[in-house]
């Protein structure tokens, strides 16, 4: 609250609250898909962890259902699109390459959470089951441009490659639902060389 002098006396002004954005919105509607599926993202639950009332939220959103399809989005341009981006802009060889998505997709416990909430949603729901399949062909689209390269030399590379793209997406999808151990190794060195033979090595090195 201020005031405005005038000759004659001062007029007080309440300055207008600062709206939420709607990318506040749809980031918080993820974090509450990855902490209890979609039936946690209702608009009160979300306005309150924003510490916002949900009036606000009809300025960006037409209803819930729009919320979800924004979340969606969303985490489809996280998954795949900015996934691109920071392949590209990091360069290198087709190995160099998929060094640093391999580096991506393991980098962030949040959108691990968001991809397997999404997932147990597409069981229930044909819409977002059909979301995910565009994702996960998207995803191995761009996997196959890069174990194209990788494997060009093999006997059959067009078949080598795409065993190497499946291995792939199944270590990265399905890797955080093993509760196996390791001996006395962490499960991030025991990836490190997945990775290692994904990528053409023979052997694992003594080191790891």
């Amino acid at each position: 609250m201020y005031t405005v002098a005038y000759g004659y006396g001062s007029v007080w002004f309440v300055p207008a609250p600062v709206q939420t954005s709607r990318d506040a919105w749809v980031d918080a509607g993820l974090r509450a898909l990855a902490i209890g599926g979609p039936e946690h993202v209702r608009v009160e639950s979300v306005a309150a962890a924003l510490g916002v009332t949900k009036g606000g939220f009809y300025h960006h959103f037409a209803d819930r259902q729009a919320l979800l399809a924004a979340m969606l989005a969303r985490w489809e341009s996280q998954l795949v699109d900015h996934a691109i981006e920071v392949v590209e802009d990091r360069g290198g060889d087709a190995r160099d390459r998929l060094r640093t998505l391999f580096g991506y997709a393991g980098s962030s416990p949040h959108l691990l959470a968001i991809e397997l909430a999404v997932r147990d949603w597409a069981r229930r729901d044909p819409e977002v089951a059909t979301r995910l399949a565009r994702v996960d062909e998207r995803r191995m689209d761009f996997l196959r441009v890069l174990f194209a390269q990788v494997c060009k030399d093999a006997a059959d590379p067009v078949a080598d490659a795409e065993a190497r793209c499946l291995l792939t997406m199944a270590l990265f999808v399905g890797q955080p639902f093993l509760a196996v151990t390791h001996g006395d190794r962490p499960r991030e060195d025991v990836l490190h060389d997945a990775v290692a033979l994904l990528l053409g090595a023979e052997q694992i090195s003594e080191s790891g």
